[in-house]
């Protein structure tokens, strides 16, 4: 794991809100090819404050994030929008157009290197189609690609939002709290998925995850956050059951 290159980094983040809330504290980490890791944290331990500084999404206090080797902390409007290609994203809730088709839903994620009038006016490129479609089939929804968005079941819709993601060509992918709205069954499918893209398509995979239990059996390493503070980095068999309870300690666990 350590001879394959970093492909997200993060280095002595620090978030302060205007409050004076601080929100994390020299947290550091980095995600190599083919790594799969988990965050873990209760509420408010500024879990997807770091997911978010490390999407470009909000700017840190001080510190430093490069993806894929480049440093994407000071950059702005078009240079950081083409910076984030490198880096897929996938949230709580897949976030689907439910009236367009899987296939037309997991198109738009080329929308980024395809700026022109017909997109700006909601058309799709021709051209992506075929990928869009091998998108859905690394995530096994080939056969639903015609049908609406609407139709499809959380797991299903949670695969989906995958396939959009991976339509970005992305060397790396974000997921936060991806488990949160499923059954324990599609969680077990959406977390064998991003393990399969870690180990055989050689991405870096960080997810944010409530379910200390199911990031053990997936994860190759484990990061436990702490009111701002990384508690922990190792492998889940280097962690023990009470270091993971020390993270939820003093807060409530709803």
């Amino acid at each position: 794991m350590s001879h394959a290159p970093a492909l997200i980094e993060a280095q002595n983040l620090n978030m302060r809100y205007v409050t004076g809330r601080l929100a994390l504290q020299g947290a550091s980490l980095s995600v190599a090819a083919g790594e799969f890791a988990v965050i873990l944290g209760a509420n408010g331990s500024g879990k997807s404050t770091m997911l978010r500084i490390i999407a470009g999404i909000t700017k840190p206090t001080d510190g430093q994030v490069r993806i894929a080797g480049q440093d994407i902390t000071g950059l702005k409007g078009r240079h950081l929008a083409e910076a984030r290609m490198a880096l897929g994203m996938v949230f709580q809730h897949a976030n689907l157009v439910k009236r367009r088709s899987v296939l037309a839903n997991v198109v738009c994620g080329t929308l980024g290197r395809h700026r022109n009038a017909l997109t700006a006016l909601g058309m799709l490129p021709a051209q992506e189609l075929p990928f869009g479609l091998r998108c859905l089939e690394r995530v096994g929804l080939t056969k639903f690609a015609y049908q609406r968005a609407s139709t499809l079941s959380g797991g299903q819709a949670q695969r989906a939002s995958i396939a959009r993601a991976l339509a970005q060509r992305p060397a790396a992918l974000l997921a936060d709290e991806p488990l949160a709205s499923l059954d324990p069954e599609a969680a077990e499918e959406v977390m064998r998925l991003l393990r399969r893209l870690a180990k055989e398509e050689g991405m870096a995979v960080l997810a944010v995850l409530h379910q200390p239990d199911i990031a053990r059996r997936y994860a190759d390493r484990l990061l436990g956050l702490r009111k701002g503070v990384i508690a922990f980095a190792d492998q889940p068999a280097n962690v023990t059951d009470g270091e993971i309870d020390s993270l939820y300690e003093g807060f409530a666990t709803t």
